[in-house]
């Protein structure tokens, strides 16, 4: 009985570009939706490729963005009071729709043992803003990284936005503006310290200022 022959090895096929592969993907959205005349338009030769840069180097970046990185970079906490960055913009786009969405961010929270640059918190919004992300579910995303990553022993973050989905189609309203809102730790069983968050995410003065010592130090740098 003869033997078997060795089985041939299946050489994989190359993984497609990814900047190729949504640049096709555009081309075919538009011979779909664009009228053939019309799409033979010059204006519209280069358009796939714009696209796909764009969608990838700035509406969707945050997909290769760790949060856990993010945050590395951190110092040890001098003090244990309420850090906050109010009015960060940022800009996002709706898994439903593929619309985006833009406003402001407040993201709070209290150190455990370390703290981070006010600049990171920028950076830890648009980690998970820049991917297709509904507005809660960003908001309690931003929220609860401080915790897991950053040791944060409560974290809150509230979200002031216009939604495209909701202006430019379906109802259109113009004015209407879209909020959400998470709180953890501390921030969510602490109702006064829930409400000095909330008083410098409307722009007023703090309700309660803390002793010059415990505030000293904490949430310094960029």
């Amino acid at each position: 009985m003869a033997g078997r022959a060795p089985a041939r090895k299946v050489k994989p096929l190359p993984s497609p570009d990814p900047r190729a592969a949504a640049a096709g993907a555009i081309a075919r959205f538009l011979d779909a939706v664009v009228p053939p005349r019309e799409r033979r338009d010059a204006e519209l030769a280069a358009t796939p490729a714009r696209v796909a840069e764009a969608w990838l180097d700035d509406l969707l970046d945050g997909y290769a963005q760790d949060p856990a990185a993010v945050l590395r970079e951190a110092m040890p906490a001098r003090g244990k009071d309420l850090v906050a960055v109010t009015g960060i913009d940022y800009h996002s786009m709706c898994p439903h729709h593929l619309l985006p969405s833009r406003g402001v961010a407040h993201v709070g929270y209290v150190p455990g043992a370390k703290v981070v640059g006010f600049g990171q918190l920028a950076r830890l919004v648009d980690c998970f803003a820049h991917r297709l992300v509904l507005e809660e579910d960003l908001a309690r995303q931003v929220a609860e990284a401080l915790v897991e990553h950053l040791g944060a022993r409560g974290a809150a973050c509230v979200l002031d936005a216009e939604q495209s989905c909701l202006s430019v189609r379906g109802e259109r309203r113009r004015g209407a503006r879209a909020h959400a809102q998470c709180f953890v730790g501390m921030l969510d069983t602490e109702p006064r310290l829930q409400a000095r968050f909330l008083a410098l995410a409307a722009g007023r003065k703090r309700v309660t200022s803390p002793s010059p010592r415990r505030a000293r130090g904490a949430g310094r740098g960029a």
